[in-house]
């Protein structure tokens, strides 16, 4: 049984590249924070803000911050290697700005090494999300001979196939046209509505279109 991620706490939390600097007015930095399961979310910044240090922090991948995260309470300074693993498989998802994807690799065996990973095998989903998003006769393409957009569109796919409580998105759209930024959108809200869980959206200008998210300026 999946033990679920109900909040994400953050305590005067600052990364600690900025403690010796004056930092413009933040709804995040050096507040207190709660981001719960359900509810969506769009945390916008200009660039160099610290969006992606943020999701860094909460995917674990980086600790360098004065303050405190915690999920559900449990500080996460105290979660061993072994804990960030589960976590990663069945709690929080992530799409990184840099996308990650192996170039060698076609953009379904990409998606599916995630896929297989997580365990949330389901083969005709995934082809229906590549369908919406209009790469279907990419699929077998190296991602390395997509485009960006392309790129982008995968590795959105790909932060979908596991259980997760918080979807985690840094610039997913950025190199989308408004049209496929509106189907992506509505593909991440109905993979969260089924999962019951949160989506975190991190951007500097143009952010995913989902429906009414609470914004928050780093």
């Amino acid at each position: 049984m999946i033990r679920h991620i109900e909040e994400i706490t953050l305590g005067s939390l600052l990364p600690r590249v900025f403690a010796r600097e004056e930092l413009p007015y933040s709804m995040i930095w050096r507040k207190n924070v709660v981001f719960r399961r359900g509810a969506r979310y769009l945390v916008e910044s200009a660039s160099g803000g610290g969006k992606s240090s943020l999701a860094a922090f909460i995917m674990g991948s980086r600790n360098d911050y004065e303050g405190t995260l915690a999920f559900d309470g449990r500080d996460c300074r105290s979660l061993k290697i072994a804990d960030w693993q589960e976590i990663r498989r069945k709690n929080i998802a992530y799409l990184p700005q840099e996308l990650a994807l192996f170039p060698e690799l076609s953009a379904i065996e990409n998606i599916m090494l995630k896929a297989e990973i997580s365990g949330d095998v389901d083969i005709a989903r995934i082809d229906k999300w590549l369908g919406r998003l209009g790469i279907s006769g990419r699929r077998d393409y190296p991602a390395g001979r997509l485009s960006i957009g392309q790129q982008q569109r995968v590795a959105l796919i790909r932060s979908l196939c596991q259980p997760f409580d918080f979807i985690l998105l840094d610039e997913p759209v950025s190199h989308l046209d408004e049209d496929n930024n509106r189907i992506a959108a509505r593909i991440v809200e109905e993979e969260a509505e089924r999962q019951g869980a949160a989506i975190i959206t991190f951007s500097v200008g143009n952010p995913l279109l989902i429906d009414n998210p609470e914004k928050l300026n780093l």
